[in-house]
């Protein structure tokens, strides 16, 4: 049989991916508790979500949707954050924004619907976040540690994923706005191949600059005017093969000029309303070369 889920790389070609449609919820009301600049529009966001996940079905890519119900839940479209699945099955993580609290048990019912086997989940007060979890190598996870993934995550992470031989790297996050403001690991670096990283300079730790180019990778560099349009927010679904929010032309044009397949998605409201990328909307379950 088929392995249906398995996925230790950001870069491996991307074979099954969970997504959440934009429902009621995701219009909230109160845009600023969110976080959010403004009430999204929800009939233009399921249709700028449709268009994106036609792109990953394009790629190739089979898609699941993550129906299971989430009232109240802005965010819960961003399925990246939950849940991070390791070759051995999923490990179920505990959100650092409070109000994104109950995501985790109802995605974890998604994955055990299609199979997905749950590994273990963290408990209080570990926090962590799948934003903050980068696949460096098979083997190795870097862990952003900021207002959103905390020390204990990190040991309880560490504990889970021991036992498979995954060692886990930790990267300390900037200050930037303060715990309010959604940083991720993943808000200042997407690796697009194994040895090619998309970055924002002014911001990644040094030391995780330092450690991926004694591993041999290069990087692409987003300019200052093309951050918070999330120009470092970029999906492979492959090697080199990318998907990323649009009105981004120099970092578009720079991957392009690295060897890269870029498309792009129309993401006004699922995307810039709410501060969530390419990589935020989406849960990889398997990858494979």
């Amino acid at each position: 049989m088929a392995a249906t889920f398995g996925c230790q790389s950001m870069v491996e070609r991307l074979r099954i991916v969970l997504v959440r449609r934009p429902d009621d919820s995701f219009a909230t009301p109160e845009p600023k508790a969110w976080g959010y600049t403004a009430i999204p529009d929800l009939k233009a966001a399921r249709r700028e979500h449709d268009a994106f996940v036609a792109l990953i079905r394009a790629s190739g890519a089979e898609v699941w949707y993550h129906n299971e119900p989430q009232k109240g839940k802005a965010d819960a479209i961003f399925v990246h954050d939950p849940v991070i699945v390791t070759d051995g099955g999923a490990i179920v993580l505990r959100m650092g924004k409070e109000l994104r609290r109950g995501e985790e048990v109802s995605i974890a019912k998604s994955l055990d619907r299609h199979g997905v086997p749950v590994l273990g989940s963290l408990r209080s007060p570990a926090t962590a976040e799948g934003g903050d979890l980068l696949w460096v190598a098979h083997d190795l996870l870097a862990v952003g540690q900021g207002f959103r993934t905390n020390p204990e995550g990190l040991k309880q992470l560490s504990a889970l994923l021991e036992a498979s031989g995954i060692r886990v790297e930790p990267v300390p996050l900037p200050y930037y706005k303060g715990p309010e403001a959604c940083l991720h690991l993943m808000s200042l670096i997407s690796l697009v191949d194994e040895d090619l990283a998309v970055v924002y300079p002014r911001l990644l730790p040094a030391g995780l600059r330092m450690t991926l180019k004694e591993v041999g990778f290069d990087f692409i560099e987003v300019p200052d005017q093309e951050f918070d349009s999330m120009a470092p927010n970029v999906l492979a679904v492959g090697p080199r093969n990318c998907i990323m929010i649009e009105g981004n032309p120099i970092t578009t044009q720079r991957l392009m000029d690295a060897g890269c397949r870029v498309r792009t998605y129309q993401g006004n409201e699922i995307s810039l309303k709410a501060e969530g990328g390419a990589t935020c909307l989406t849960r990889p379950i398997l990858r494979t070369r």
